[in-house]
C-alpha cells in the first residue's frame, strides 16, 4: 500500500456474508456446524453475497470506496481442506476482477474465523502442527491464483478471538486446565503459520504487502491504584501485545512468557521455529476497533470463571468505565478517542503503517418506508474518522479506513438482530426473504464524506 494514498473502504467476512452453503464445491467449515441459539440465523445463507455479488460490487462503486476488505472462505478455496476447489477459486476470481474493473482495490484476509471442519475431526485443528503446514499450503494456493492482481493481504483476523472461541476452533476439551493449555498452543501454531506464510508470500507475490489483522485492545485501569495500573499493563500483554509482538518481533513479551512458563501453559515448539519467527516481518498492521476496555486487579477469592478465556487468570479482570456511553450492543461503551490512543501506541511500539480494517456500531436497525435512518451510526463513524484524520495530521502512517460492515451480515450469536451495515439486508433470523439490499442513511453519508475528501 502506498503511504501517500488514503483508502476509503468497507469490510465484510466470508462466513458472515457469503452464504452459498454446499454450493460450488464448498466444504463444511467450523462455522457451518457450530451451534447457534434457536431462532437465530446461522451462516449457511447469511446475506447471500454468493448470489448477489455483482449487485454488491455495484453498490460499492456507487458508494465510492477504493478498497474492499473481505476474506476468503477457506473451505470454498480448498473444499474439505485437502484439495483445491476450482469452482471456489473461480468465484473469487470473479470477485477480484469485478472489484478491479470498478476501481476498487481487493484486500483479502486469509483466515477470518472459518476453517475446515475436517481438520477438527482428523487432528484437532490448530492443536496440531499439521494445521500449520495445511494453512501455508492453502495460503500458497491463494497467492498463486490471485497474487497477480491482489497485492494487499491480511493473514489472520483477530487471533485473540479465534484462539479462544471453541465453536470456531474445535477446542472442546472438558478439563479446564488442559483446555487453557490447548488455547495457548493453538495460538502459537497460528503465529508460526502466519510467519511461514509470509515467507512463501515473499517468493510468490514479490511486489505485495502482507500483515496481521489485530483486535486492537485499548486498556484503561479502573483506578489510579498501582495494582489496577499493573493489571491494565498485564491485560495489554495478554490481549494484544502477545500476538503483535510475535507477528512483528517473533517473540512474546517477557511478562507473558514468564507467566505461561510458571503456569505450565507455555506452548511446545521446535528450535528451528525461532529463525522462522524472527526472520519474517509484516508490512503493516490491520486495526479492528469497536471500543476500549477497562480492567482492575482481581480481588481475593473473586470468581471470574464466567469471563471469556483470555480474561481468565489472576492478573486482571473486567472493570467499569463510567465515562463512556453504553448501548445494548456496545456494552463496554463508545470511545472514539480510544482509536487514536490505541493506534498511536501501536505505531510507537511497532513502527509499521496501519489501516483500520474494522470499526462500526451495532444496532437493531429498523426498515421504515423502505428507509433506515441510522443517525446513531453516522455519529459513531464520524467521530472515529475524525480520530483517523487527527492521526494523519500528526504524521502517523494511516493507510485507510474501513467501516464494519459494508452490508448487514450475520453476527456470531445474535444473527440479524445485531446489525452493522451501511446497507440494509431485508431478511430476519427466521425468514430469508430475497435479501434485498437497501442503502441506509449512513451509506449516503459515507458516500458524501468520501467525495468531500477527494
Amino acid at each position: 500500500m502506498e503511504k501517500k494514498i488514503f483508502h476509503w473502504g468497507a469490510s465484510t467476512s466470508a462466513f458472515q456474508v457469503e452464504g452459498g452453503y454446499g454450493e460450488g464445491g464448498k466444504g463444511v467449515a467450523t462455522t457451518d456446524v457450530r451451534k447457534v441459539p434457536e431462532g437465530v440465523a446461522d451462516s449457511k445463507f447469511a446475506s447471500d453475497h454468493y448470489h448477489h455479488l455483482k449487485e454488491d460490487i455495484h453498490l460499492m462503486k456507487e458508494l465510492g470506496i477504493t478498497l474492499y476488505r473481505f476474506s476468503f472462505n477457506w473451505t470454498r478455496i480448498m473444499g474439505d481442506g485437502y484439495e483445491e476447489n476450482q469452482a471456489g477459486i473461480d468465484f473469487y476470481n470473479q470477485l477480484i476482477d469485478l472489484c478491479l474493473e470498478n476501481g476498487i482495490l481487493p484486500f483479502p484476509t486469509l483466515y477470518h474465523f472459518e476453517m475446515p471442519q475436517k481438520y477438527i475431526e482428523d487432528f484437532a485443528g490448530w492443536q496440531s502442527r499439521k494445521c500449520v503446514d495445511l494453512f501455508v499450503r492453502y495460503a500458497e494456493v491463494c497467492f498463486r491464483h490471485f497474487g497477480d492482481r491482489v497485492k494487499e493481504w491480511g493473514t489472520i483476523n483477530e487471533q485473540l478471538i479465534v484462539s479462544a472461541a471453541t465453536d470456531l476452533n474445535g477446542n472442546h476439551e472438558a478439563d479446564p486446565d488442559l483446555k487453557m493449555k490447548n488455547m495457548y498452543q493453538m495460538s502459537y501454531h497460528m503465529s508460526l503459520a502466519e510467519k511461514k506464510t509470509m515467507a512463501v508470500f515473499r517468493k510468490i507475490v514479490k511486489d505485495g504487502k502482507i500483515g496481521p489483522i489485530c483486535s486492537m485492545q485499548v486498556i484503561y485501569p479502573e483506578s489510579p491504584s498501582p495494582k489496577d495500573i499493573l493489571a491494565a499493563r498485564n491485560a495489554q500483554d495478554f490481549l494484544q501485545n502477545c500476538f503483535l509482538d510475535m507477528s512483528v518481533f517473533g517473540q512474546y513479551p517477557t511478562s507473558y512468557s514468564n507467566y505461561l512458563k510458571n503456569k505450565g501453559l507455555y506452548p511446545e515448539y521446535d528450535e528451528e521455529d525461532i529463525k522462522v519467527l524472527k526472520n519474517n516481518r509484516p508490512d503493516f498492521i490491520g486495526i479492528n476497533y469497536y471500543c476500549s476496555t477497562c480492567v482492575r486487579a482481581l480481588g481475593e477469592d473473586e470468581d471470574n470463571r464466567q469471563l471469556p478465556p483470555f480474561y481468565r487468570n489472576e492478573l486482571f479482570t473486567l472493570g467499569n468505565n463510567p465515562y463512556l456511553t453504553k448501548t445494548k450492543w456496545m456494552e463496554f461503551g463508545i470511545d472514539p478517542e480510544g482509536l487514536y490512543i490505541g493506534m498511536r501506541d501501536i505505531y510507537e511500539r511497532y513502527g509499521l503503517p496501519m489501516i483500520v480494517t474494522e470499526n462500526g456500531l451495532a444496532y437493531s436497525d429498523k426498515l421504515e418506508d423502505e428507509k433506515v435512518y441510522d443517525h446513531y451510526r453516522i455519529d459513531y463513524l464520524e467521530q472515529h474518522i475524525d480520530q483517523c484524520t487527527r492521526l494523519v495530521t500528526e504524521g502517523y502512517p494511516v493507510l485507510g479506513y474501513c467501516p464494519w460492515s459494508l452490508i448487514d451480515l450475520v453476527s456470531s450469536h445474535q444473527g440479524f438482530k445485531k446489525r452493522y451495515g451501511l446497507i440494509y439486508v431485508d431478511r430476519t433470523d427466521v425468514d430469508v426473504k430475497e435479501c434485498r439490499r437497501i442503502p441506509k442513511e449512513s451509506y449516503y453519508w459515507y458516500q458524501s464524506r468520501i467525495l468531500s475528501e477527494k
